[in-house]
């Protein structure tokens, strides 16, 4: 009976400290709710959110792409969208031959 005691305190401790403590930080909770600056730490980055673009071109066939219906993949930080998976494929093997601001290279594959 004791240990269940022991276990019963130290849970409803823990659970109070995480709910209106410290760890409250955790649950997305801050200190000074009044507050209206932003946390410098990243209240400028909690604000801010990525919208891709209605379309884009996939850069191994060069055909436009509706990116919300896109594959899609990421190289140097940046996201690139395709027509296909084939594409797709082919981009993330050879990445570099696609990326580049010279001439790329068109290559033709067949969609099945």
């Amino acid at each position: 009976m004791e240990a269940l005691l022991y276990f019963v305190f130290w849970g409803a401790f823990i659970f109070l400290m995480m709910r209106f403590g410290c760890g409250a930080h955790v649950m997305g909770h801050k200190h000074g709710k009044g507050n209206s600056e932003p946390d410098t730490a990243s209240g400028s980055r909690r604000d801010m959110r990525w919208i891709p673009p209605a379309h884009d071109m996939d850069p191994v066939c060069k055909k436009t792409v509706v990116t919300n219906q896109a594959k899609s993949s990421v190289h140097a930080g940046r996201v690139y969208y395709f027509c296909s998976r084939e594409c797709r494929e082919v981009f993330e093997a050879a990445p570099d031959l696609y990326t580049s601001d010279t001439n790329q290279p068109k290559l033709e594959h067949s969609h099945a």
